[in-house]
């Protein structure tokens, strides 16, 4: 059941490199080791939120281990049963996507089914009906979505160009239509992965969706909006400048100082001007160490996200990683720990 409560309550905003909520920067006049967190927006990659496969020939892997079968509705409510506890350490943000990611943590093929999209770009109502819910708590509790439409896996579901774009603006109108003002758009998960089918989907015409999200307005308001790359890619230009914020991800960047260095080069990039950046993606750790991928964002005061999902020889460890289902949504294991127990002393959260 949703909260009788109308959406509205939270509103995301950005003033310069800054993200505000109800017109005041996150973390306000929080300092850090020196770094500034003011406006940051600390998030985790938690895209399975809505997760279900409509393939009958994979549904069963996905089974939890005490009852012998996938359940989607219980995983909705496990997610949102476990996010005040994500809130009180800090973390003001997380990536959802319609079409998830891999469940597996990474897939060489995707069988399985999880898109919130028809062939034709029309929207799954159960799925649609899951996203509110989260989407509701989230303005409940005074967090920001980071909202996905396409991803590299599922892309193929939809049976043209003309059904993709179809796909954006419904899901752009949904959203406005709702009244939901703590959301960003991610068009999709990294543009420029070869995987895409849809040339429109690409990392040379992504902006065309970007400017098309942008095109819908509701009431005077439209959606910030932006897309991500591929782990250690900078921004393009066709892409900065017609973005909200920059979306980042360290995946495959092991050395701190190379996250640090993407978020200077982001800055230099043509169409720059000054809007936040965000890495919402990166299977790094070691939050034990005093420069980390976490930290060394930071320190050029850019956000960070935790990507997390099981690693070889963990497929039957059920506390680890946020991605691979089925999941358990509680701070359940030491790597998970370790990101929010860091976060929250950077954040001061109470």
């Amino acid at each position: 059941m949703l909260r009788a409560f109308a959406p509205g309550q939270t509103t995301v905003t950005i003033s310069g490199e800054d993200f505000h909520i109800n017109g005041k920067p996150t973390y306000e006049g929080r300092m850090w080791k020196g770094h500034r967190i003011e406006g940051l927006l600390m998030n985790a990659r938690m895209v399975q939120g809505t997760f279900d496969d409509l393939n009958p020939d994979t549904v069963g892997m996905w089974a939890y281990p005490d009852t012998g079968k996938w359940d989607a509705e219980r995983n909705v409510n496990e997610f949102i049963a476990a996010m005040p506890e994500w809130r009180t350490h800090g973390m003001l943000s997380f990536t959802l996507n319609l079409q998830g990611g891999s469940p597996q943590g990474y897939s060489n093929k995707q069988p399985w089914h999880n898109s919130a999209f028809e062939s034709d770009g029309s929207l799954r109502p159960e799925f649609m009906a899951r996203t509110e819910r989260i989407l509701h708590k989230s303005d409940e509790l005074g967090m920001v979505v980071i909202l996905g439409y396409y991803y590299f896996g599922q892309d193929e579901r939809l049976k043209d160009e003309e059904a993709v774009k179809r796909g954006v603006d419904l899901a752009t109108q949904w959203v406005l239509a709702k009244g939901f003002h703590n959301v960003l758009i991610e068009v999709n998960n990294e543009c420029n992965v070869a995987k895409y089918d849809h040339a429109i989907l690409k990392a040379d015409r992504i902006h065309e969706l970007i400017d098309r999200v942008k095109s819908h307005t509701k009431d005077g308001r439209r959606l910030l909006v932006g897309t991500s790359y591929g782990g250690g890619t900078v921004p393009k230009a066709n892409v900065v400048r017609v973005s909200d914020f920059l979306l980042m991800h360290g995946n495959g960047v092991k050395e701190p100082e190379r996250i640090a260095e993407m978020v200077r080069k982001a800055r230099k990039v043509e169409g720059w001007r000054p809007m936040p950046i965000l890495f919402n993606e990166d299977d790094h750790f070691e939050f034990d160490q005093p420069m980390n991928n976490f930290t060394a964002a930071v320190s050029e005061h850019a956000s960070w996200g935790f990507f997390d999902f099981r690693f070889k020889g963990e497929e039957s460890k059920l506390n680890e990683g946020y991605q691979s289902v089925p999941v358990n949504w509680g701070i359940s294991s030491e790597r998970k720990k370790g990101f929010f127990n860091l976060m929250k002393e950077m954040t001061g959260a109470k």
